[in-house]
């Protein structure tokens, strides 16, 4: 039996985030391939985290900086280890090498912490990003790092896979392009017509510093333009985990309505009219915006918002950077029937252009089968990589064995004093 060992930075929530789901495909890929597969994550388990377990799935909890994971992983014995976000490779990764060097290491971005995260530095400075941001970043050398550590970095974006080729020289050898993954039934589904719609909505976990941004922006700018055209529309805003602030902002009279959590957010976006999705930074591509497409809610959004999730075919509703083009593109599309029908007939056809599963699927199975086979000769040209491999991981390995033994020290202190 073929194991894989997922490493997740939190444990999975589909409802709460892209990130979620998109580990829920990457499970559906590797079961379809005949995968005995463990999640283990060291982050404190979640309300909303997804039953694992129905989907025979092992599960354990893990700890940081322990020699525990060294035993459990000998046992183990995975084929392939999926790190699920670089922090976990960093983390892990050196463990993985030095108990089970012939396992294929796979990181999975999600998207490039560094360019979200120069993106946002840059906007809060009133300016654009430009390359010297990402080339003085502490964060993008540690990300870019653990990608060349990795035998493949899944890339969600078609831009990111560019910025890693041409600023940091990584090899297409090590980047492999891997956007979401949408089923046959999420792609031809049936869904409600304009006149059995009403209202726009926009969705996103809270505590992902784009996603409130968004909300603020909305409520400071673009609602109370929006609500001066249209001043019987309400505006639903649905994401998990909204702190007090959030639910402040929460405003019956002016149709602002902060809903927060929801039980199925595709229902939520099938019973919108338009989605907004005013983006002034992040990274990546936008789940939001994919599950508007297969559910045929037109989107206004923003450059950022729409990166990498365009078609030869115009978007499915519009694109606009400023408050005031952005309002107007929204209640024309929620007023506008045959304006409506358009976009939202795009939106399944950009979204089948872009996400069909299978496709995915095949390119994926060929790719790791691939590596599997010529792991050896596929290490040997990433000499960067074995480079920050021998050098990173010993790093880590004394400085991790240094907290173990401190603990250790720690707890046996403990007893003696109990």
């Amino acid at each position: 039996m073929k194991k894989l060992l997922i490493i997740g930075y939190v444990w999975p929530e589909p409802n709460s985030s892209a990130a979620g789901s998109r580990i829920l495909q990457l499970i559906s890929f590797f079961q379809g391939e005949g995968y005995q597969i463990t999640f283990v994550s060291p982050a404190q388990q979640t309300a909303h985290m997804v039953d694992l377990s129905i989907m025979d799935i092992q599960v354990k909890c893990i700890s940081l900086n322990c020699t525990s994971f060294d035993a459990f992983i000998l046992e183990l014995k995975p084929n392939i280890v999926l790190f699920d976000r670089f922090m976990m490779e960093e983390q892990f990764g050196w463990r993985v090498n030095k108990n089970c060097p012939q396992a294929l290491r796979i990181l999975d971005t999600e998207d490039l912490f560094c360019l979200r995260h120069a993106r946002h530095q840059a906007y809060k400075q009133k300016r654009v990003m430009n390359d010297n941001d990402l080339l003085s970043s502490d964060l993008a050398k540690r990300e870019v790092a653990a990608i060349f550590r990795s035998d493949l970095s899944l890339m969600i974006s078609s831009v990111e896979v560019s910025l890693l080729k041409r600023l940091f020289s990584v090899s297409s050898s090590l980047l492999h392009y891997c956007p979401f993954m949408l089923t046959s039934s999420q792609l031809n589904q049936k869904n409600p017509n304009f006149s059995e719609r009403q209202d726009f909505m926009t969705i996103g976990n809270f505590r992902h510093a784009p996603n409130w941004d968004a909300v603020l922006w909305l409520k400071q700018q673009i609602w109370p333009l929006i609500q001066k055209q249209l001043p019987k529309a309400k505006l639903n805003i649905y994401g998990a985990y909204p702190p007090p602030k959030a639910k402040a902002l929460h405003d019956k009279k002016s149709g602002f309505l902060v809903k927060g959590w929801v039980d199925d957010a595709v229902v939520a976006m099938q019973s919108a009219r338009v989605c907004l999705a005013p983006l002034r930074f992040g990274a990546g591509i936008k789940g939001k915006l994919a599950e508007a497409m297969y559910c045929q809610t037109p989107s206004i959004t923003t450059d950022i918002g729409a990166e990498s999730m365009k078609t030869d075919k115009p978007w499915a509703g519009s694109i606009q950077n400023q408050a005031e083009d952005f309002v107007n593109a929204a209640v024309s599309l929620h007023e506008k029937q045959e304006l409506w029908k358009v976009a939202s007939d795009l939106g399944q056809v950009n979204a089948s252009t872009m996400f069909q599963q299978a496709s995915i699927f095949a390119d994926l199975s060929s790719t790791v089968t691939t590596l599997l086979a010529n792991i050896t000769a596929h290490r040997q040209a990433n000499f960067i990589g074995a480079m920050l491999n021998h050098h990173h991981h010993k790093s880590t390995q004394y400085m991790a064995q240094w907290i173990d033994v401190k603990t250790q020290l720690q707890q046996l202190q403990d007893m003696v004093d109990g």
